[in-house]
C-alpha cells in the first residue's frame, strides 16, 4: 500500500452506493446522474472482501460513503462484519452520512462497532438549507447530530463553504463546539463535474479563520503541527468542548501526506479524490482473481499515483464523476 513517494496508506474509503435522498448543489447536478445497475455495483460480500484484503496489508481506518450509506439496508450487517478486522489491525470504522436518518440509525450501527460520524451540514438556516440540498429536513440533521453523541459516536459536522450562499453561517457553526465536544470543519468549496464551480465562490482557510476571530478574539491553532497524514488544521478557543477544523483541499492541499485510497460503489479503485484513473476491483473479483491478484491491481494503482493534485483551475477544467458517485 506504499506508493512510489513513500506515502503508505492505511485509510480506505469505501462508498456503499450512489443514490442519496438529498441532492446538494456542490455535489450532485439539479437533473440528478445516471445511477449504475444494482447488478454493477458491490454486493456486501465484495465490499466485506475488499476491507478484509485492504486490512490485512495495513488498512488501520475504514470509512464507510456514499451517496447516502444509511440508505443501504444490510449497513448494520457491513459494519459488524468489518467490526470483526480489529483483531488484524483495524482500529477504527468512520461513516459520512447527511444525517437525514442518522437519528433513528445511530444507536444500532453504533452496537454493530461504529465508532465515528461526520455529518454533513452547510448551514443552520432552514430556508437555505433546502435551497442547498433541493429538500427539507435541517431539523432531522440536526436531532440526528446530538444522538450521535448521546450514543457515544465521534462526531464531525462538515460544512462546504460557497461565497454568497452560505458563508454568513461559519460563525454559527463555530459556535457549535462551544459547548458539544465534536468537531466543526469546515470544507473548501471543490470542483466536481455538474456543481458549477467558481473560483470566486471559494472562500479560503485563511479568510474563515479570520471571520471566527472577530467573534472568537483567543481562537487558535489546536496544536502547533496536526498529526501526521491529517487533512484537517484544528483550531479551539479556550473553554471550549470542541474543536474547529479546515480542510483546504484548494488553497493549502496536503498531498505530501495522503494517505487515502477510495473505493467506488461501483467497484473502481481512485487513489486520488481529483484523479481520472480508475481500476476495477469489482471486474477482478468476478473474473475469479485471488486476493493476491487484487493487490498487484492496487499496487500498480499506487505506482501510477502523481505527487499531487493538478491544482484547482486544472482540476476544473477537467470531466470527472459528480462526488455523489464518487464516495464522499
Amino acid at each position: 500500500l506504499e506508493d512510489r513517494f513513500g506515502r503508505f496508506h492505511n485509510y480506505l474509503r469505501i462508498s456503499l452506493t450512489e443514490r442519496c435522498n438529498l441532492r446538494c448543489t456542490y455535489c450532485m447536478p439539479e437533473e440528478g446522474v445516471n445511477l449504475t445497475p444494482e447488478e454493477r455495483l458491490l454486493s456486501g460480500e465484495e465490499i466485506k472482501r475488499i476491507a478484509r484484503i485492504f486490512v490485512n496489508e495495513g488498512t488501520t481506518r475504514i470509512r464507510l460513503t456514499g451517496g447516502e450509506p444509511l440508505l443501504r439496508r444490510d449497513l448494520p450487517e457491513i459494519i459488524e462484519s468489518t467490526s470483526e478486522l480489529r483483531s488484524q489491525g483495524l482500529q477504527e470504522i468512520a461513516m459520512t452520512t447527511n444525517g437525514i436518518t442518522l437519528g433513528r440509525k445511530a444507536k444500532a450501527l453504533a452496537d454493530a462497532g461504529l465508532d465515528s460520524v461526520n455529518v454533513s451540514l452547510d448551514t443552520l438556516d432552514p430556508f437555505k438549507f433546502q435551497l442547498l440540498t433541493r429538500r427539507k429536513g435541517m431539523e432531522k440533521v440536526l436531532e440526528g447530530v446530538q444522538t450521535a453523541l448521546d450514543v457515544g459516536l465521534k462526531v464531525k459536522v462538515n460544512a462546504v463553504i460557497i461565497r454568497g450562499l452560505n458563508d454568513d453561517d461559519v460563525e454559527g457553526f463555530a459556535s457549535m463546539a462551544v459547548d458539544r465536544p465534536l468537531e466543526v470543519r469546515f470544507i473548501e468549496y471543490m470542483p466536481f463535474d455538474g456543481n458549477r464551480w467558481d473560483r470566486e465562490k471559494l472562500v479560503p482557510y485563511s479568510e474563515l479563520v479570520d471571520r471566527i476571530r472577530e467573534k472568537y478574539p483567543d481562537f487558535e491553532r489546536k496544536q502547533l503541527e496536526d498529526a501526521p497524514n491529517a487533512v484537517s488544521k484544528l483550531w479551539h478557543a479556550d473553554g471550549w468542548e470542541g474543536r474547529v477544523g479546515f480542510i483546504s483541499s484548494m488553497t493549502d492541499h496536503f498531498c505530501a501526506t495522503c494517505n487515502r485510497v477510495r473505493v467506488t460503489a461501483d467497484g473502481n479503485l481512485k487513489v486520488c479524490l481529483f484523479g481520472n484513473d480508475e481500476v476495477s476491483l469489482r471486474d477482478a473479483f468476478r473474473s475469479g482473481a485471488s486476493d493476491e491478484e487484487v493487490m498487484e491491481l492496487v499496487s500498480g494503482a499506487l505506482s501510477r499515483k502523481k505527487p499531487r493534485h493538478a491544482g484547482m483551475f486544472n482540476i476544473a477544467a477537467q470531466t470527472m464523476r459528480p462526488m455523489t458517485t464518487i464516495g464522499g
